[in-house]
């Protein structure tokens, strides 16, 4: 590993204009590329004290052996030859957002002969148009039913040049769903215009072709002839068929591409919607692992120039609106630069309200499923979990198969409702049913330090209860009748604190007063991710790709879920009762009346004395007690006089 002052330019090397700056490893690959606003302010940050970096910045400057910069003229400059440069170095520390899979696309090769309507995937090829992306399942079957209206030719090129030569079509053109070009029944030109109206029709000119038809098959009505009518009411009704599969979510006039981000510390989700013509054409998402300690908006911005800057890309896969959920960074160069790709303006914007924040909504739901399937779809891999426990164990150097592990989380709000939790993986499986919620009170209430100490001892205290229990229940000393209930099926091979040192320490000394000395514990830290050991200077840092990382992750992530939602509950309740519990007359029933009814305490304390009084078992002067309980003369406005006989609130 280098060290980073080893080639630090001298003072005064570095330029103060923008550029673009390449860090190349001992090899002479480049490892990462950035650009800047001003070169010397930008890299001197690179050269920092080490302490003060981001895990994947101290990781990348220090297997980096050099840096190199070109000047450049703009922003707008800089942030070209940035991605330029990702695109052919594809350097490792850059974030790189890949496809987890191949969207299929409908495609009409226009540049050939006789056009085709086929389903691609991968590059793009010129002269094609393309349509989509779309799942796989929904675009072969609306090839199939527009085949019906629009029979272009779908033949690979060795069945079309078969049956020039034999003079006989495909099935395909006995049953009329295609045109038979390759046999004279339609000319060149008369085939390249059904072509044409193919892609007219997917463009978004839906409503002109299901009219036009409409008033063909009036026309054959008015002349008696039935069977035209019937063959037209047969296409009308494909063409819907296909038309109302998306539904109208905007104005009509509206085009564009909605992206929305859902990200942890070592991944992120995205999806993006494509609208055109107010309706939703296709879908399309990505599940990348974060190789570069990005904000939500340089992520924006990487995204949008990998999406739209590929070479293959036509014009009109740019649309004149991008919606984004964060505005990216240097967002007047990028809007520039996608402006120049797309030939027309191009106008990148938050939504803040109506049809299109609704939308970003949904786009960002999609992102958050996204990410949970694919988080559960790890989960449920055998083989990855069965590496992520060896390398945990590994890295840890455990002498025992990590069978199970118990994860402890505190939760509180300025040392209020201290709560904790305890949730258990077994074979790297959440086992539910062993999950455990503490309530802590009195002096372990102090800090997280105590509270760790407290939950440690209460546990491992039955656990240690429940081994002596055992031998004597096996002697017949104990009725079994009298045998306390098993609540742990063993001991953990692995405990894991949410936290650093101090609560490493304060679980290390709750075992050790109990005369456990032979349990492992580790901590993991939130803010960067590292895997504390008991009296160990430093932390052990997992690769950023590391099974083993991401079980923890996971394991930490639900304990903290479980620990939130018992503390809510608890701080609820606590709260309705510090207000209801004075009101005279109004018990535990009412009170929870009162709570289920509005759903919370800000709900029930902005409702009014009628509102109240709608709550079954309230009548109009225990209302009146309760309004004027939530609302007590003094704290915002004087409390309402109350005349307690009829219930009625005195004016004046």
């Amino acid at each position: 590993m280098a060290d980073p002052a080893s080639y630090r330019p001298q003072p005064g090397e570095i330029p103060t204009d923008p550029g673009v700056y390449r860090f190349r490893d001992p090899h002479g690959r480049v490892i990462y590329v950035g650009k800047a606003k001003n070169l010397r302010q930008r890299l001197n940050s690179y050269f920092a004290n080490p302490a003060t970096l981001l895990p994947k910045t101290y990781a990348m400057v220090h297997a980096a052996s050099s840096v190199q910069w070109t000047i450049v003229g703009s922003e707008l400059e800089a942030l070209q030859l940035e991605y330029t440069w990702i695109k052919e170095f594809t350097p490792r520390y850059n974030l790189a957002f890949r496809d987890d899979k191949t969207y299929p696309y409908l495609a009409v090769s226009m540049g050939e002969k006789f056009p085709r309507v086929q389903v691609m995937r991968g590059e793009r090829r010129k002269g094609t148009r393309y349509f989509g992306p779309y799942t796989a399942g929904a675009i072969r079957e609306t090839v199939d039913t527009l085949l019906r209206v629009f029979p272009v030719r779908t033949c690979s090129p060795g069945v079309l040049k078969r049956a020039q030569q034999s003079g006989r079509p495909c099935l395909l053109g006995y049953i009329d769903k295609c045109a038979a070009p390759c046999v004279g029944r339609v000319t060149e030109a008369e085939h390249r215009a059904l072509a044409e109206e193919f892609c007219d029709f997917m463009g978004g000119e839906a409503k002109r072709f299901i009219t036009k038809l409409e008033k063909q098959m009036a026309a054959a009505v008015a002349e008696l002839d039935y069977e035209s009518a019937a063959r037209l009411r047969d296409d009308i009704a494909a063409l819907k068929k296909v038309f109302e599969r998306n539904a109208v979510v905007l104005a009509e006039d509206t085009n564009a591409d909605i992206f929305a981000v859902h990200q942890d510390d070592l991944e992120a989700a995205v999806q993006v919607f494509y609208v055109r013509a107010g309706r939703i054409r296709g879908q399309r998402g990505w599940v990348v692992e974060k190789v570069e300690d990005s904000t939500p908006a340089e992520l924006v911005e990487h995204l949008l120039q990998q999406v739209y800057g590929d070479k293959e890309r036509e014009q009109d896969d740019i649309p004149p609106q991008i919606l984004v959920p964060e505005l990216p960074t240097n967002a007047e160069q990028l809007t520039e630069w996608l402006g120049g790709l797309r030939g027309a303006k191009v106008a990148v914007k938050v939504p803040q309200r109506g049809d299109k924040a609704a939308l970003m909504d949904t786009v960002r739901a999609n992102a958050e499923q996204s990410m949970k399937l694919h988080k559960s779809r790890r989960a449920g891999d055998i083989t990855a979990r069965s590496l992520a426990l060896r390398e945990l164990q590994e890295a840890l150097d455990l002498p025992l198969p990590l069978l199970r592990i118990e994860c402890y989380d505190i939760s509180h709000v300025q040392g209020t409702n201290v709560v904790a939790s305890m949730v258990v993986v077994e074979d790297g499986i959440a086992k539910k049913s062993e999950y455990r919620k503490f309530a802590i009170t009195g002096d372990a209430a102090i800090d997280d330090t105590a509270s760790m100490y407290d939950v440690i001892t209460r546990r491992f205290r039955h656990y240690l209860a429940e081994q002596e229990a055992k031998p004597a229940a096996a002697t017949g000393e104990v009725l079994e009748a009298e045998a306390p209930r098993a609540r742990f099926a063993y001991p953990p091979n692995l405990v894991v604190v949410d936290g650093g040192p101090p609560q490493v320490a304060a679980a290390c000394r709750a075992l050790a007063d109990l005369g456990i000395t032979d349990m492992p514990v580790v901590g993991l830290a939130k803010r960067l991710e590292e895997v504390w050991l008991p009296e160990d200077e430093f932390p052990v840092i997992l690769p950023r790709t590391s099974q083993g990382l991401y079980l923890l992750q996971r394991i930490r992530d639900e304990a903290h879920r479980f620990a939130i939602t018992f503390h809510r509950a608890k701080r609820g309740k606590s709260m309705t009762a510090s207000v209801l519990d004075a009101v005279p007359g109004l018990g535990a029933a009412k009170s929870r009346a009162l709570v289920d009814h509005f759903g919370s305490v800000k709900k029930l304390k902005a409702a009014s004395v009628e509102e109240l009084s709608a709550v079954k078992g309230i009548g109009p002067v225990l209302a009146a007690a309760v309004d004027a309980a939530l609302h007590p003369a003094g704290a915002d406005e004087p409390a309402p006089a109350v005349n307690m006989a009829t219930g009625e609130i005195v004016e004046g």
